[in-house]
């Protein structure tokens, strides 16, 4: 055996202990500028290709989220027509019944996840997966009717009802499945459902990775392009049919500009000094980051890697706060806004007046910051300044005793009052209620931008901004006068994306009222 057919040693643990380190922000270390602070123009071609893919997707979770949705209802609402059609309980034994139709269809559902009935390669096979959706339906009830017989309740539902639910049961499934794989198909042409990604790196490994990805049956992923540094003696400007669209500079502006999922970075696991640069200028994007296992010869433990088709791909970032928990944070940051606005009003109302009565200008003040990805937003605050010695820049922070702000401005100021504006930007979807404080484009310490003080201070953009975070509860709000304190800042804004959850968002939205009776900082 030579050496090129021997198996890679190679611990993904390991690398997965020096990207962690990546994300580590070391206060009082001096920071350089990163590639992704700095605004890359991008080249025609990729341009266009960028724009091709703004359009958002959904992703394969999603959907098949919405399926089992889908069939628990539709199970339910089958057993029930039956049920009113043919037993018309009354009352009392309706909810006997009741009761039988959510665990029946539940438990339905909870056995189709167990055969797999949930898969995309199952839903794109929908005769292959007949009989073992049958099967499945079938044990559903098996089980249902051998509880009935244990606990002796048998004789309280009609026969008649329970076949009829099962064989409408089953042909809805068949019926359904059917239109399910003639639709996944449509989605996969027309883009609907399909996953984004981006090669990194070229040469004969991004090549064989591309055919091995295209040669999947049911393959899902839609590649955008090639980016690469290296110049075209080692990496070609075609690849497999794939244009090469920049480096790696420019990938990150191409990432920020289209709606991509994933960036597959294909390299041999052995130029880990190249992947690692590579990652300290990519995780600041809200991606997965994928690195392609498929060369001969690998061998990983089980839980050391996902799987695309048949292509083993490691796992090293995962796009944070993705697909149904999105959808979770959004109605958690609709339901409480609408509670804050409900019993906040008064207070806003009040603050409208005192500000028009203050000074003369407009009682809104609209800056524009860094949202989601880096994208410019408008921002809403109650008006705090002098119009005539406002900064929408923000270039100069607003310190103790600033002649700019007005009485009614030092109050507000002070008590957060300003802030309550944005509860409309969380409605209209471009702030959610808990995130990384959103900073104005050109703020500054001293005379440094942000992303010039601190390394990977583009990451706390994975998330959308929120009116308040945790860094702000943890102290960290107000006038930023030292490097540290953006490095600090940052540090707990990181640490919340890494950390997310619904609790830690009801935590730091209760705790903030609280902590806001510290005003050491807002001036």
């Amino acid at each position: 055996m030579n050496h090129i057919d021997k198996p890679i040693a190679f611990d993904p643990d390991a690398l997965r202990r020096k990207v962690s380190e990546i994300r580590t922000i070391a206060p009082g270390d001096r920071q350089e500028e990163e590639d992704g602070g700095k605004t890359t123009d991008l080249n025609p071609l990729a341009r266009k290709i960028a724009l091709q893919f703004r359009a958002d997707t959904y992703s394969p979770a999603m959907i098949i989220g919405l399926l089992r949705l889908l069939e628990f209802a539709a199970l339910f609402t089958i057993g029930y027509a039956v049920l009113m059609f043919y037993v018309r309980p009354d009352v009392e034994t309706l909810f006997v019944y009741l009761a039988a139709l959510v665990g029946g269809a539940a438990l339905g559902v909870v056995l189709l996840q167990f055969a797999d009935a949930y898969q995309v390669p199952a839903l794109r096979s929908p005769w292959r997966m007949t009989p073992r959706i049958v099967a499945a339906w079938g044990l559903a009830f098996a089980a249902m009717a051998l509880v009935l017989f244990l606990v002796k309740s048998g004789d309280e539902y009609s026969r008649i009802w329970f076949l009829s639910w099962f064989l409408g049961g089953a042909a809805y499934l068949f019926i359904e499945r059917q239109t399910i794989a003639y639709s996944i198909r449509r989605w996969a042409r027309n883009g609907t459902m399909e996953r984004r990604a981006v090669i990194v790196g070229g040469g004969e490994p991004a090549r064989d990775l591309i055919r091995t990805l295209e040669q999947q049956p049911e393959n899902d992923i839609r590649i955008c392009g090639i980016f690469d540094d290296r110049d075209e003696r080692r990496s070609p400007s075609i690849i497999a049919g794939y244009p090469k669209l920049g480096n790696v500079a420019e990938l990150v502006e191409f990432a920020r500009l289209a709606r991509i999922d994933m960036l597959i970075i294909a390299l041999p696991l052995s130029a880990e000094a190249r992947i690692l640069t590579l990652l300290k200028k990519l995780w600041v994007l809200p991606v997965d980051i994928r690195i392609a296992a498929h060369a001969k010869g690998l061998r990983f433990r089980p839980r050391s890697y996902s799987q695309i088709g048949a292509v083993p791909m490691l796992d090293v970032f995962d796009k944070p706060i993705a697909d149904w928990d999105k959808v979770a944070k959004r109605l958690f940051d609709i339901v409480f806004s609408l509670i804050a606005l409900a019993l906040l009003w008064p207070v806003m109302l009040g603050a409208a007046i005192a500000v028009k009565l203050s000074s003369p200008g407009p009682i809104l003040f609209k800056q524009k910051r860094h949202g989601f990805n880096n994208e410019i937003i408008d921002v809403y605050k109650f008006r705090s300044m002098y119009t005539h010695l406002s900064d929408p820049t923000a270039r100069a922070a607003v310190t103790k005793g600033d002649p700019r702000v007005t009485p009614v401005g030092r109050f507000i100021r002070k008590s957060s009052i300003d802030e309550l504006p944005q509860l409309f930007n969380v409605l209209r979807g471009q702030l959610s209620l808990v995130g990384p404080r959103p900073h104005a484009i050109q703020a500054q310490s001293h005379d440094r931008k942000y992303v010039d003080v601190v390394e990977g201070y583009f990451a706390r953009h994975r998330v959308k901004p929120g009116v308040t975070g945790w860094a702000q509860i943890n102290g960290w709000r107000g006038e930023i006068d030292h490097d540290d304190k953006i490095r600090y800042r940052t540090e707990f804004d990181l640490y919340y994306i890494e950390n997310w959850s619904l609790w830690l968002d009801l935590k730091i939205l209760f705790l903030t009222p609280i902590r806001l009776l510290n005003t050491e900082n807002a001036y």
